[in-house]
């Protein structure tokens, strides 16, 4: 399927079923809008590469959600708002920035397998570790030795990001969404793999509760046997939870 552009070019995105899109589906971190293919075939969607994955350009600078979100909304006119926001992973990170800047843009949010909050506290890395990076930064340590520690330290996404794109993971990795879940006005469905490994149904539970607390619409259903890829891993379920919601 042949991709459209969006926002002069900063942003590439597959456009799927008839009509203007009602639907904006945001992908995870290091995939890409493809993800939605089959749980969104036919229906009035559109989902973009966000900027740094599949054919959209990086960004110029180090930016977290709320710029991602800021390059988003740039596609906001070319879509029959209000639309509803589908997001997983890190996706869902930038839909919730999204429905916090433009209210009125945004009739729902569908999440799944976003990291919204921490279950414990960040860990400092180890003391070798942050010697070495201090090593490095006073020239004792070569910059190739320093990225070989970088290398063996760092999760799968952080090894396979280079130049601005693992500035802005090491940025978008430290935000956490507590405030954006206690103000977005949207209906939130938290759809979510029982069995996901990377971002588990506890964050969804507490997600849950802050929207409850906060006395804002939240709905919660989780999917046995479903890991973090659940766009991928049942189409269907997604499928069905957005043509509950579409407006």
């Amino acid at each position: 399927m042949a991709l459209r552009s969006f926002a002069d070019g900063a942003l590439f995105a597959e456009v799927l079923g008839e009509g203007v899109p009602r639907i904006l589906a945001l992908h995870g971190w290091g995939r890409r809008g493809a993800d939605f293919t089959k749980a969104l075939a036919g229906l009035p969607a559109v989902a973009p590469d966000l900027p740094g994955f599949g054919a959209s350009p990086a960004p110029q600078e180090v930016i977290g959600a709320e710029g991602y979100a800021r390059v988003v909304e740039r596609m906001l006119d070319d879509l029959d708002a209000p639309v509803l926001v589908v997001g997983h992973s890190f996706g869902g990170r930038v839909a919730m920035r999204l429905a916090v800047n433009h209210p009125e843009a945004v009739a729902g949010i569908v999440l799944t397998g976003v990291p919204l909050l921490r279950l414990r506290p960040a860990r400092r890395p180890p003391l070798s570790y942050r010697l070495m990076r201090l090593a490095n930064r006073i020239g004792v340590v070569s910059d190739e030795a320093m990225e070989r520690r970088r290398r063996r330290s760092g999760s799968a996404d952080y090894r396979a990001a280079t130049g601005i794109m693992r500035d802005i993971l090491v940025k978008v990795i430290a935000e956490t969404y507590e405030a954006e879940l206690a103000q977005a006005p949207a209906p939130v469905h938290l759809l979510w793999g029982g069995n996901d490994r990377e971002v588990p149904v506890e964050v969804a539970r507490r997600a849950l509760a802050i929207r409850e607390e906060a006395g804002l619409p939240v709905s919660l259903e989780v999917v046995d046997g479903v890991g973090h890829m659940l766009p991928i891993e049942v189409p269907d379920r997604l499928r069905a939870a957005v043509m509950e919601r579409v407006p």
